[in-house]
This record gives C-alpha cells, sequence and structure tokens, in this order.
C-alpha cells in the first residue's frame, strides 16, 4: 500500500490540495456536455497543464482527471468499454507531471459518483455499484495512483460502495461527500451522519470530509460539523471559490484569491487537515491559499459569526443538524 499521502500529513501538517478540474477544463476549450475523461487520450497535453497548473501552484497532492470515469458515467458518451483505459492513461499523465516535481506529490485517483440512484429509491444495486467502483478503482491503481478519491457522494449506500470496492485494490482512499442542501447532501446525510458513517466501514478512508456544495462559508460550518464529533481523522475541505454567476454567457465564480486565502486559514483552523478548492478555483487561488496557509499563524476556531463576517453569509439557517445556527444575515441561496 502507498504511504505517499500519509507520509506527507504526517511531515507538513496542513497539506494543500488542488482546485477546478472542470472550470480549468472549460478555459482550455472543453464544451459543456463533453467528458472530460476523453481528454485524457484526445488532449493530454492539456490534461499536463492543467496538473502542472496545481503543482506550480504549491499543491501538495492533485487529483487525476477520472471523475466521471465509472462505467455508468462514460455510457453517457458511448465509452462504457473504455474504463480501464481513460482511468490510467488519466493517472498515467498525473504521473508524469508531479515525478518531475521537486519536492513530493500525491497523485489521487478522483471516483465521483455513478449518477445512478441505488436501491431502494433507484434501481442501482449494491452489487452493481461495488462492481463499477471497483474497475475504476483498479484502473486508476494500474496507472501509478498514491490514493483513491472519491468525492462529491450524497447517499451513504454509494460511499459504502465505494469503501467495499476500494477494500479490494490495495491503495488508501479518501472520501468527501458534498452538503449543498440546507447543510446536508441531496440525500439527507449530516456532517455528524458523515463522521460516524467512516468510523463503521470495515475499510475507512484515511481522511475524510466536504467538497463543493454551497460556497466557502457552507463548507467551513461544515467542518465544524466534524470537529464537532470529536474525530481523530484528518479532515478534508475543498470548497467553491464564491458564489457562480453567469458572464457573457459563462459561468463565473466571484471568490477572489484573497477571499480564497482567508478560507483556507479558516478551514485549517477550523479542524482541516487537507484544503483545497473546487469548482471555480483556478491557479491563481491556490497560489494566495498557499501563500495564506505558509504566513498565517495557527488560530483559534473560528465562530460562525467570524466566518460570515470574513467570507459572505451562510446559505441556511443551519447547518441541517439543529445544533448551530448562522448569524441572522441575509443568506443567499444558489445551486452548486
Amino acid at each position: 500500500m502507498s504511504k505517499v499521502l500519509s507520509e506527507l500529513m504526517a511531515a507538513r501538517g496542513t497539506l494543500l490540495a488542488d482546485g477546478a478540474t472542470g472550470t480549468n477544463l472549460f478555459n482550455m476549450g472543453l464544451q459543456s456536455g463533453d467528458a472530460p475523461e476523453l481528454w485524457n487520450t484526445d488532449e493530454p497535453d492539456k490534461i499536463r497543464a492543467l496538473y502542472k497548473g496545481a503543482v506550480d501552484a504549491g499543491s501538495d497532492l492533485f487529483l487525476a482527471n477520472t471523475f466521471g470515469g465509472n462505467a455508468s458515467r462514460l455510457k453517457l458518451h458511448d465509452a462504457q468499454d473504455r474504463v480501464r483505459e481513460l482511468n490510467r492513461a488519466g493517472v498515467e499523465l498525473a504521473r508524469e507531471v508531479a515525478d518531475k516535481a521537486d519536492r513530493t506529490i500525491a497523485v489521487c485517483g478522483s471516483v465521483g459518483p455513478t449518477g445512478d440512484i441505488m436501491e431502494p429509491v433507484g434501481s442501482l444495486s449494491h452489487a452493481d455499484a461495488v462492481e463499477m467502483f471497483h474497475e475504476q478503482a483498479d484502473a486508476l491503481k494500474e496507472g501509478g495512483a498514491d490514493a483513491l478519491w472519491l468525492e462529491t457522494i450524497s447517499a451513504p449506500e454509494e460511499f459504502r460502495a465505494a469503501a467495499e470496492a476500494f477494500s479490494k485494490v490495495d491503495l488508501p482512499w479518501c472520501g468527501t461527500m458534498s452538503f449543498d442542501t440546507a447543510g446536508r447532501t441531496m440525500m439527507g446525510v449530516t456532517s455528524a451522519d458523515l463522521a460516524q458513517l467512516v468510523e463503521d466501514l470495515p475499510n475507512p478512508p484515511l481522511a475524510f470530509g466536504a467538497n463543493c456544495g454551497t460556497g466557502a462559508s457552507d463548507i467551513l460550518r461544515t467542518v465544524l460539523g466534524f470537529a464537532a464529533q470529536g474525530t481523530e481523522r484528518p479532515i478534508i475541505s475543498k470548497g467553491n471559490a464564491g458564489i457562480p454567476k453567469y458572464v457573457d454567457g459563462h459561468i463565473h465564480y466571484d471568490g477572489t484569491p484573497e477571499l480564497m486565502g482567508r478560507y483556507a486559514v479558516l478551514a485549517r483552523d477550523a479542524g482541516a487537515s487537507i484544503v483545497g478548492g473546487c469548482c471555480g478555483t483556478m491557479p491563481d487561488h491556490l497560489r494566495a491559499m498557499r501563500a495564506a496557509l505558509d504566513n498565517t499563524p495557527r488560530g483559534e476556531r473560528p465562530t460562525l459569526d467570524q466566518i460570515a463576517a470574513e467570507i459572505g453569509p451562510f446559505s441556511s439557517a443551519s447547518d441541517g443538524t439543529g445544533e448551530s445556527e448562522a448569524p441572522k444575515r441575509r443568506s443567499r441561496r444558489r445551486r452548486a
């Protein structure tokens, strides 16, 4: 089993992860509706540039361009028979970039949701989900990933299926859910629920946390929710760079590098050991986050009032647990 990620965490304390994949690739010419994973073979230089942007900005780890690389998602593009090829290619390109760096960089194989709803609500069985996740995880390992990285999950059943699949592959893994519905995931999971879920797994993740969601303020509140459970497992925070707005027909995130730098420090102080960005997070944001983490002394755990004052208002009155109320400020609601 690779120990690169755990050794980096032990040596550096707080790790800086990468930023957005989709936002950066759209800026390189990816069209809405296209499968980013196809670029692993069709546009390898652009994928190398994506990875190099994170490394040059100071990231300690980055995720391979394999988020939608399972058979169910690739079937939408008639590429369900290319799971192994596309996932291996994505990680092999990542290895090229990481291994040329002047410091140790962890390469993580991104694993997103299947896109199907699991039984009993939907039609996807546990066994089929495990099979899909295992196929992808095996290819990511073959390509040279140091770890697997499950992200943007909403349903506990899917999280458990991925964990079971990952137990068949001798690699450490990390897992995050997206808390985008008034502090809960789309399927109703709270920060407290996820903190308990990971401890109940036979094959628990090396680190767990949240990604995407509804902005930097909300994800910080979720991180506080994880920490409040008393977990000793490292926490992940990968928040969006502000709020999305349409500018000249394109989605633009309004979070400045300065705001994301402050977010990174608050995430660390709230209890996160791995801090990164999600939608809208570009290399300029990562550079500001790197500088802020390196140059700002560790502080006290932030309060909700402090988060709202420094980062912006929350999108809902509570974090979904009924235990934490946000400051009474005008809120903005948006879709992730």
